[in-house]
């Protein structure tokens, strides 16, 4: 809430700015986002369209879980895309060329992500490597983990049940895949808001030092959450598979880009320690209905890039002006 040199909440005729407090500024700017674009084009305002929202924003919205996870404890992580490609192409090399059945190479590919997540988890909190550096290099190794996979090329045709994940849909809306990334939003959602290892999260982002001292294990819960985070990358990689049909080494190049401006858009601040699910929930969406709003205007890729990069600073300008 911004504030007075009185501390007092500063207002205008009588109405205090806390609209801009938690995740009510995100909202509201995606629903003034969404009546622009209702007004400017024909197609946006439909079912058919929100359904396609919906899928597209799949594998970004687990991605940005993860990365909340991350985030909150004041951390990065640079990892995550290069880790959906390398469980994806594990994956698909265990079912296509090893035989595996699919159920038994999904779950593995997940092991190898969680296993990712966990050598960046060890450097950073027991060898005290930046975040940055260690996320950094394993987004490095892990894409190269995924070429030398099948040396990289790409898998195509799975199962026909695991594409029609995200094929049927079921009331006309909601594919196997969309559900999925809807169970962990409620799951994850849940367990920061009404469990004690999710208020250890953000006491760990708001001062690490202090959260020792009060008893919560610090370096395990660190440990933990980049764990979390790359066992999410890699259900992102699974579904990502899903829609595809296929998997390839080069899939989810600035893919954590995405995430991290979901994160913060949504509210979540880069020093850790404030933010919610709600809000990357806004986030994601803000990014998915900006993406294809500029779309349906025929606004240029590369113009797009832009205009994301432009709103993703004004996410942080105003994260700044909430602090001071």
């Amino acid at each position: 809430m911004m504030r007075s040199r009185q501390g007092a909440p500063l207002s205008l005729g009588g109405t205090s700015f806390s609209f801009i407090s938690g995740s009510t500024g995100p909202l509201i700017g995606l629903l003034l986002l969404c009546a622009f674009l209702s007004f400017s084009t024909e197609s946006f305002f439909s079912l058919r369209n929100f359904v396609n929202i919906l899928d597209q924003i799949t594998v970004l919205g687990i991605l940005a879980v993860g990365m909340t996870f991350v985030i909150l404890i004041g951390g990065i992580d640079l990892s995550v895309g290069s880790v959906l490609a390398l469980a994806g192409m594990v994956m698909g090399y265990l079912a296509k060329e090893a035989g595996w059945p699919m159920g038994s190479a999904i779950l593995f590919g997940l092991i190898v992500a969680g296993m990712a997540g966990l050598v960046s988890g060890l450097l950073i909190a027991f060898f005290r490597v930046p975040a940055f550096i260690a996320t950094l290099a394993m987004m490095s190794a892990a894409r190269g983990l995924a070429n030398m996979v099948t040396d990289g090329h790409q898998i195509i045709s799975f199962p026909i049940w695991f594409n029609l994940m995200a094929v049927i849909r079921y009331g006309g809306v909601i594919t196997i895949t969309v559900g999925i990334m809807l169970a962990i939003f409620l799951i994850c959602w849940a367990y920061l808001k009404f469990t004690s290892g999710g208020r250890s999260l953000y006491a760990i982002g708001g001062n690490a030092e202090v959260a020792r001292l009060a008893g919560i294990k610090v370096k395990l819960h660190t440990v933990g959450v980049y764990v979390f985070a790359a066992v999410l990358s890699g259900v992102a990689g699974v579904l990502l598979g899903a829609r595809l049909d296929s998997v390839q080494p080069q899939a989810g190049v600035s893919y954590e880009l995405d995430a991290i401006a979901a994160v913060v858009i949504g509210g979540t601040s880069l020093s850790g320690g404030t933010g919610s699910l709600v809000g990357t929930i806004i986030g994601v969406l803000i990014i998915g209905v900006l993406r294809n709003g500029l779309n349906l205007l025929g606004v240029s890729p590369f113009m797009q890039q832009v205009v994301i990069g432009f709103v993703i600073a004004l996410a942080v300008a105003i994260e700044a002006l909430k602090k001071r």
